[in-house]
């Protein structure tokens, strides 16, 4: 086999995996589909895979971003012409679907988010009904989690405030108290400690810009 062909083909064939735990192990059973976990060539053989979907996006005059197994369709449009928009976005769709069904893929409608982005001064303007993602209807959304950080659909980052605010109040105690007692002196209580790092926050976010 000297063909780059040949050599993928050697290196995902005849593959066994088995299970391990505390000790004791499964019995090895043969790997029909997939590549090997923590591979180097897994990543590269992934994007090989679904490279695909970046010109099937483009026929539809749609921008795509992919990161690892997840996929955003975005777009822009005239306020006037949400309707022949939102049916572009589910014609790509459908085309999505087949490439997924053709390729051993199926897509996910639970896991499928819709949302419409504008100003909040904008949002009244926004389409509101359904949209349609192959056999199903996905209702529009106000905010998602895209790679661990919240976006709201009027840029806001109300979401993202709320969701940082409510786990630093039940982290913070806890690395309050991991706090070497040197920092915990120039800071004589945890409510004091939490307005100095707001206040850094705050001008760390401003510094930003």
């Amino acid at each position: 086999m000297h063909s780059v062909l040949g050599w993928l083909t050697s290196y995902l064939s005849n593959r066994t995996q088995f299970v391990q735990l505390n000790g004791s192990c499964s019995k090895s059973s043969v790997v029909t589909c997939g590549v090997p976990q923590g591979s180097v060539l897994g990543p590269i053989l992934f994007l090989l895979y679904t490279a695909d979907l970046t010109r099937l996006v483009d026929a539809h005059n749609l921008q795509v971003h992919l990161y690892a197994d997840d996929t955003q369709v975005y777009g822009f449009y005239d306020t006037d012409d949400s309707a022949s928009f939102q049916n572009a976005v589910s014609a790509c769709i459908d085309d999505i679907s087949a490439w997924m069904r053709s390729n051993r893929l199926q897509l996910n409608a639970a896991k499928t988010e819709v949302m419409w982005c504008a100003s909040s001064r904008r949002m009244h303007q926004v389409p509101a009904v359904p949209l349609r993602v192959g056999a199903d209807n996905v209702t529009p959304v106000s905010s998602v989690r895209d790679l661990g950080v919240y976006l709201d659909a009027d840029a806001s980052m109300t979401t993202r405030i709320f969701a940082s605010t409510r786990a630093f109040a039940v982290a913070g105690p806890r690395a309050w108290n991991s706090l070497p007692s040197d920092i915990r002196t120039s800071a004589p209580s945890f409510d004091t400690f939490k307005k100095h790092l707001k206040s850094y926050l705050v001008q760390l976010s401003f510094s930003s810009l």
